[in-house]
């Protein structure tokens, strides 16, 4: 069995939109439908449980429905910052999941994750107890001497890009949040799952990624989320 955690509480500024950017609307259909529909039709995913900007949750209601979203069995408020939100969506699951249940944390902008990546993070989890999505860094990275120069870099071979779906089990993952509250461990603005459970220790396995499964952020990212929509239809 395995549950997931989408987490839509982001505003969306750099978007320059009114609305947060999961529901700006793309071909008809708002930016989290297309997340929420990977989720509902992967034969591994039992339930969803959607943490949502505060206030919208009514706006997210209407959308599943709309939708025909089956799999979502709950809408809960967000945090402040990402790490309060996906907090909540852990404590949220405490009398829902058992300790050894495979839990999903996936970002709603995130909207074309596809079978295999889904598939190979929900494995590598049930083998491992954790596993992360990641790609190759396939660029340069150099470390700053001044805000100009530069005299080192980092071997992009020693790198990976790290991002969502991520998935852990539910006993280790509350635990760990729990502790990262005590002791004020990862729990900033800058933070995630995937860094607050290194920054207590534990060790992380890779899954499989794909480029396509890109977090829209700007308006340059959404442009290229409808390209990839314009290329499924041909």
């Amino acid at each position: 069995m395995a549950t997931a955690i989408v987490i839509a509480g982001g505003v969306g500024k750099r978007m320059g939109m009114e609305i947060p950017k999961q529901f700006i609307m793309v071909n008809e259909k708002p930016i989290i439908i297309y997340t929420l529909e990977s989720f509902d039709r992967h034969p591994k995913i039992d339930q969803v449980v959607v943490v949502c900007k505060h206030g919208w949750e009514d706006t997210m209601w209407g959308y599943i429905h709309e939708f025909g979203i089956k799999k979502v069995k709950w809408v809960i408020p967000g945090g402040k910052i990402g790490q309060e939100s996906i907090n909540n969506g852990v404590q949220f699951l405490n009398d829902k999941c058992e300790d050894e249940e495979t839990v999903v944390i996936h970002d709603g902008i995130r909207p074309l994750v596809d079978e295999l990546v889904l598939s190979d993070v929900i494995v590598k989890c049930q083998e491992y107890r954790t596993a992360v999505t990641s790609l190759p860094y396939n660029e340069q990275i150099f470390i700053k001497k001044t805000e100009e120069t530069t005299e080192k870099y980092i071997d992009r071979n020693t790198l990976r890009r790290v991002g969502t779906p991520q998935a852990y089990k539910y006993g280790m993952l509350r635990d760990a949040y729990n502790e990262a509250i005590a002791k004020n461990i990862g729990m900033t603005d800058s933070s995630y799952t995937n860094t607050m459970m290194v920054d207590l220790g534990h060790t992380l396995h890779f899954a499989a990624g794909s480029d396509k499964n890109i977090k829209l952020t700007n308006t340059d990212d959404l442009a290229l989320f409808k390209a990839y929509l314009r290329e499924k239809e041909l």
